[in-house]
């Protein structure tokens, strides 16, 4: 199979291969209407297009890592330039994780519904809204209860801080921060 993470279409048996299912599942389930796509005109063949697919798998509790090609999802979320590089300079270069970016607690929202992350390193101080709001959102939303939050900021008070993870997050790391006990810390979280 070629890179199935950049594919947006896929055979019958790309789908199980991927879903760890026999074919013949994926043709019932396509042709009985659970599964969700198109037929090549003038053949028999079946086509599942990306966005169906991930559905189907979500609807399945069938985890999407193959379809990502077994990369965790970290969405980077900061608007501060600088930490933004930095974490994407090091994640990129980190054959487990594919990385995202969002600059405000709005853009945060879009981006978790969009990528879907495993795991989301969370600024505090957010330009639209403070980050214990985002994190108490995503928290509310069932669909992400497995999803890692890791929150960075300045802030040093200890009430704080324990309102934070309250809120609903892992884990709180006090900027500056070392950047390789961080990814070790991530690593961790996402069990890779």
């Amino acid at each position: 199979m070629s890179d199935i993470s950049k594919k947006q279409v896929f055979t019958t048996g790309e789908a199980a291969a991927i879903c760890k299912v026999s074919q013949q599942t994926i043709i019932r389930c396509f042709d009985n209407g659970r599964l969700q796509g198109f037929r090549v005109p003038g053949s028999r063949f079946r086509r599942i297009p990306r966005a169906e697919l991930l559905r189907f798998m979500k609807d399945n509790d069938i985890p999407p890592d193959l379809l990502n090609g077994g990369k965790k999802r970290i969405l980077v979320v900061d608007d501060d330039d600088q930490i933004i590089e930095l974490f994407v300079d090091v994640l990129s270069r980190d054959d487990r994780f594919k990385v995202e970016t969002a600059r405000t607690g709005y853009e945060a929202g879009l981006m978790t519904e969009s990528f879907r992350p495993n795991l989301i390193i969370l600024d505090y101080m957010l330009p639209d809204i403070n980050g214990n709001i985002v994190c108490k959102r995503i928290r509310e939303n069932p669909e992400f209860l497995g999803t890692k939050i890791i929150i960075v900021s300045g802030v040093v008070n200890p009430d704080e801080i324990s309102e934070l993870l309250k809120a609903g997050a892992d884990d709180f790391v006090k900027k500056p921060f070392n950047i390789e006990k961080l990814v070790a810390r991530i690593g961790e979280l996402l069990e890779v």
